[in-house]
């Protein structure tokens, strides 16, 4: 995670052949289990949890080693057992990919015509610095549209996108409005690959609207999981672009159902499971949440 609280992309999004990292999939199992109800869960439960979706216990341990040294967790040994529970950092990071799921939607309809530019010239020596913006602008939703500009379809957090970063002085960021002849259908088409996010809907679709097709997966918990990861990582990869300058047939919407239909499905039974098999303590040192 960056220091603003926002997910590194090689840590936090999919492999290059698409997998959840086993951080994802801790996160979303924290968010649904832990956030907001001030417990701590023991390690041995997290181990077995993440065991059913095929995770082994020594990915597990490591990545949570790393979580915890990273202030997304914390670590409270009781008697023989560790018990984990969230940071105020941490809950942040959750929050915001819960705003995503259920508040913002996958589904730009309100957009009200602003951008967000960002300039930026850098000293052709600061390749390390100029990669690093790159993909912290790629992260937060911004296309490229010329040589040293970018673009968000929306009132982009600056400040977060590039806090800590040295090339920030070098930075100019402004808020607009297009004017003619700009052509905003050709605009996201040059700024975003819209084949590769329109891909990323469709792949989740197949993937999850029939039973026959789903990944197998050992229980409703282990789906509840996996569903909820997948969903988070395609929404995240989406500048979330104005609904009407997009192709008539954008899967957004139709892929947003296929989540909310089989999570409304899967959710009482993966609790209950859930409910069985978690050692769970109350937190005395919960952060506000």
């Amino acid at each position: 995670m960056h220091a603003a609280g926002q997910p590194e992309p090689d840590l936090d999004g999919p492999t290059p052949d698409g997998a959840p990292r086993p951080q994802a999939i801790l996160l979303t199992f924290f968010g649904s289990y832990l956030l907001g109800r001030d417990v701590q869960v023991a390690t041995s439960s997290v181990i077995e949890v993440l065991d059913r979706v095929g995770v082994s216990e020594h990915a597990t341990r490591s990545t949570l080693s790393r979580m915890a040294r990273r202030d997304l967790l914390r670590r409270v040994r009781r008697g023989r057992q560790v018990y984990l529970g969230l940071t105020t950092r941490s809950q942040e990071i959750l929050r915001d990919g819960e705003t995503r799921v259920w508040h913002t939607g996958a589904v730009n309809e309100q957009w009200d015509g602003t951008w967000t530019l960002l300039g930026f010239s850098l000293p052709e020596s600061w390749q390390r610095q100029r990669h690093e913006l790159r993909s912290r602008l790629l992260w937060a939703g911004f296309g490229p549209l010329q040589n040293g500009l970018w673009i968000s379809p929306s009132h982009a957090d600056v400040a977060a996108v590039t806090e800590g970063l040295q090339a920030a002085r070098h930075i100019r960021a402004f808020e607009a409005r297009a004017l003619a002849p700009t052509d905003l259908d050709g605009l996201l088409c040059d700024a975003w690959d819209l084949d590769a996010i329109a891909a990323r809907y469709r792949g989740f679709v197949e993937r999850w609207q029939e039973a026959g097709r789903r990944p197998p997966l050992p229980d409703r918990l282990a789906q509840h999981l996996a569903l909820q990861t997948d969903w988070l990582q395609v929404i995240r990869q989406d500048p979330r672009l104005p609904a009407r300058h997009l192709p008539r047939d954008w899967p957004a919407a139709h892929a947003q159902e296929v989540f909310r239909t089989f999570y409304s499905e899967l959710d009482p039974e993966a609790r209950t499971i859930a409910a069985r098999i978690l050692d769970l303590v109350p937190d005395l040192d919960a952060g506000p949440g």
